[in-house]
């Protein structure tokens, strides 16, 4: 499924969206080339849950953990990985195998490191927007992704 966003407004307001419609947890890719807004999606995502303070992307720091309305969200940001088996020397391995929502920048760098995703996001700049190609890969994916659409405006 394509979605054109028109600008970054709307791709937090996607971002919404994919948290009303959200498991309590999986794993999600998203990718896309620096400033493709990935960290933008993430933005939206949280505040769509009712995160009020500020949401920047972990290079540095790989990993930021959330804890809203009783849920866990971890959001990564692989881009700095040298090499996938720094996840398990960093402890992260075991954060992705727990009861959060995972959301994973840059998971190509986390290769044969990362659970199998629910759900991939591909952002590609278009225009002055963003193209948005939404892929489930579980059941799970599936029905988010349907439940998104569904709420489409």
């Amino acid at each position: 499924m394509i979605l054109e966003l028109a600008d970054e407004a709307a791709t937090e307001a996607l971002g919404a969206r994919l948290a009303a419609a959200c498991p309590r947890e999986g794993v999600v890719f998203l990718e896309g080339e620096l400033g493709a807004g990935k960290t933008t999606l993430v933005r939206g995502f949280l505040r769509g849950l009712g995160h009020a303070g500020p949401v920047r992307s972990p290079t540095y720091t790989l990993v930021e953990p959330y804890d809203i309305a009783g849920r866990r969200i971890l959001h990564f940001d692989l881009y700095r990985l040298e090499d996938p088996e720094e996840l398990e020397y960093l402890g992260v391995r075991e954060e992705l195998g727990g009861q959060a929502l995972n959301l994973v920048e840059w998971p190509q760098q986390g290769q044969g490191w990362l659970p199998a995703p629910d759900l991939c996001l591909s952002l590609t700049a278009s225009g002055s927007g963003r193209c948005l190609v939404l892929s489930p890969r579980t059941p799970t994916g599936t029905e988010w992704t349907r439940q998104v659409l569904e709420n489409s405006p």
